[in-house]
């Protein structure tokens, strides 16, 4: 089976999600727009080549809703023949996003094809698009909870405490602000602008003073919550071993909300050569898997495994691990449990600090992977994601 090949990744910056920030005036389809001209001026790309535009965005509702991915190709002004999809997997959209267009390149079927996300939780805020899910976690018929009692129990089952949280937390700032500062996103940052008006250059970070101190005085978003409706005692029925439900997560160890869009570039090494494209990356392996509902955040676990057996890797093959900072627990399980030690794992910070855009997250990450591992002159790197309704994500690159 052919490889499919990583040539470019780029991203804007985060902006805060919400009417205060930076980007809340541009709307998603520009920002996605923004970026697909990037891509294709960086590489003097004659986008009549590509096959296919692969777009991750959650919130399909509102700004974001008739296929953005097709709406933003048009304003980019590529060729009419590149068509464009939107795909919903949750948080992990923007990287089945590109998974899928680096399946389609592997099966032949394809020869180029961009993939990425785009949310802008400014304009379009989460959960506004309703839906099944929703209705069904509300009547309490597929054991569904919010994903903060899941990070909870997810904490609680594993013996991760309120301190580890925080001082996961508290690296991960640390982390991204070394990073911004010395510009180690460079290469896939590229701005926002408004005409010759520059908008936004650099991340801005979700509580970027964070200490210890500070966050001990933050109270557990979710206690009041899983008391008042009754979720505690949902999610202790089903796992009776749990006594106490420990609400170790708030707003300082938990992802931030925030606006921003992601391209990526894949193409087999025969169509690269053709267009005088030099790879940075091919894709080793995917994985995805399913997760008990209510535990729904574990679902890095069992897709990180799936794709490590079918890339024949184990955990200390990989080099750098980016994992999504949903809440704090996340990656401190997955590593638990994968036995990775912290200096792998989200080395320039994490969505703690820098945000979590739904529909873009598992593609910027691949960017930033991709950046480090270039700066470190190191050769595998692993992306994996928690995805709500029980489900987990992960891709394996290989820089060539």
């Amino acid at each position: 089976m052919p490889d499919a090949y990583l040539y470019d990744a780029v991203r804007t910056p985060r902006g805060r999600g919400k009417k205060s920030g930076s980007l809340y005036t541009v709307k998603p389809v520009e920002l996605l727009r923004q970026v697909l001209v990037a891509m294709r001026d960086r590489h003097g790309l004659d986008t009549e080549h590509v096959d296919d535009i692969v777009i991750g965005c959650v919130t399909q509702t509102s700004d974001q809703g008739s296929c953005i991915a097709r709406t933003a190709s048009l304003l980019a002004d590529y060729h009419l023949d590149a068509p464009g999809v939107t795909l919903n997997r949750f948080c992990g959209s923007g990287l089945e996003a590109v998974n899928q267009a680096a399946s389609m390149v592997a099966s032949g079927y394809f020869d180029m094809v961009m993939a990425g996300g785009v949310e802008s939780m400014s304009r379009v805020p989460m959960g506004s698009d309703g839906g099944a899910l929703m209705e069904t976690a509300t009547q309490f018929k597929v054991g569904a909870v919010p994903q903060g009692i899941s990070a909870d129990l997810l904490a609680t089952l594993n013996g991760i405490t309120r301190a580890d949280c925080d001082a996961f937390a508290v690296a991960s700032q640390q982390r991204a602000t070394e990073a911004t500062e010395k510009k180690f996103f460079g290469r896939s940052l590229v701005p926002v602008t408004d005409g010759e008006l520059m908008l936004l250059d650099h991340d801005e970070h979700i509580r970027p003073n964070s200490t210890l101190e500070s966050l001990g005085k933050l109270k557990p978003a979710f206690e009041v919550m899983g008391r008042q409706f009754g979720l505690d005692d949902l999610t202790k029925r089903k796992y009776p071993q749990v006594d106490r439900i420990d609400h170790v997560h708030h707003a300082g160890n938990s992802s931030g909300i925030v606006d921003g869009a992601t391209i990526t570039l894949l193409a087999s090494k025969e169509k690269g050569a053709e267009l005088g494209l030099k790879p940075r990356a091919r894709v080793r392996s995917v994985g995805l898997a399913g997760a008990e509902p209510i535990l729904m955040l574990s679902g890095p676990v069992p897709a990180s495994v799936k794709a490590l057996k079918k890339a024949g890797m184990t955990a200390a093959d990989i080099d750098l691990w980016e994992i999504n900072e949903a809440f704090a627990a996340v990656p401190l399980y997955t590593m638990q449990q994968l036995n990775i030690p912290h200096d792998k794992v989200n080395v320039n910070g994490g969505a703690i600090a820098l945000g979590h855009p739904l529909g873009a997250t598992g593609a910027m990450l691949l960017g930033t992977l991709i950046d480090e591992l270039e700066r470190r002159d190191k050769t595998t790197g692993l992306v994996t994601l928690c995805i709500g309704g029980g489900m987990g994500i992960a891709t394996i690159i290989e820089r060539v």
